[in-house]
């Protein structure tokens, strides 16, 4: 069983001053495979160029965009169609060109400190359970208990150690929290950005993110802490990554000292 998900997302900047020269980087187009089938799919950019377009290491469908020398405004489009099959969080085996052991390697996003090798400690006490899915899933339900989801304490610059230091945070700084303590019980584990189709409404401000975690004999599996759920037939994935970095959906340069205002419109629904 599958359910058809239509998706709009439109990112617009604003420039109080021409711009003399920018370059962003996207990665706003899913892919068909690991429980997704792309029906149809627009990439419409007005004020840039796309300059290329190519799959990145970690496999991620990725286009460059040149502003136009002297913008002002720039506007990225991104629209289509999705079939998304309920899979339990199961994404399935490995692939690609990137090798499990990067997936185990600490960022500065997601270090291993102290308090988060305290955090492991006390959910290796919670469960006593051998079995890899219980532990994780406590893994996840400590980090939300760890965690407040609360808008505007974070930005994307911060760490998990931050996050879990101050107690506040969003589902970016959940994601990060999930891959290094995944990481620290022994597991690969990455950083997923993609799309929601939330029950409670169809517009919204942001795009989602959660972590997915490598089991061995069963593959990749899915943990969104701030839903406490396993991602299922509502979930779109855009990209991945091994933090934020590798798979923010939009990351640019800019030169000049003119004001960027920044509007973001976001719609997923049947």
């Amino acid at each position: 069983m599958h359910q058809t998900l239509k998706i709009s997302h439109t990112t617009s900047y604003h420039y109080d001053a021409p711009v003399p020269y920018a370059l962003q980087k996207l990665r706003l187009v899913p892919k068909t495979g690991q429980g997704q089938r792309v029906v149809d799919w627009s990439l419409v950019v007005d004020g840039g160029t796309v300059q290329a377009s190519y799959d990145d290491h970690y496999g991620n469908l990725t286009h460059l965009v040149r502003v136009d020398e002297g913008a002002t405004t720039v506007t990225l489009t991104s629209a289509g169609t999705v079939d998304v099959y309920d899979q339990a969080g199961v994404t399935g085996p490995h692939f690609g060109h990137m090798p499990l052991w990067q997936y185990e390697t600490p960022t500065m996003l997601t270090q291993p400190t102290a308090s988060i090798r305290t955090l492991v400690k006390d959910i290796r006490g919670q469960s006593k359970r051998a079995d890899e899915i219980e532990l994780l899933h406590t893994a996840s339900a400590a980090i939300l208990a760890a965690v407040d989801y609360q808008i505007g304490t974070t930005d994307a610059a911060t760490s998990a150690n931050d996050a879990l230091e101050a107690g506040r945070g969003v589902c970016q700084d959940h994601a990060h929290l999930m891959v290094t303590v995944a990481r620290l019980l022994g597991h690969p584990a990455r950083y997923v950005s993609g799309y929601l189709m939330m029950d409670d409404r169809i517009e919204q401000d942001a795009t989602h993110a959660w972590a997915e975690v490598h089991i061995a004999g069963l593959g990749w599996v899915g943990f969104d802490v701030s839903n406490a759920i396993c991602p299922d037939g509502r979930y779109v994935r855009l990209a991945v990554g091994r933090d934020y970095t590798d798979a923010a959906p939009i990351h640019g340069v800019r030169l000049g000292d003119g004001h960027e205002t920044l509007a973001v419109h976001l719609q997923v629904q049947q």
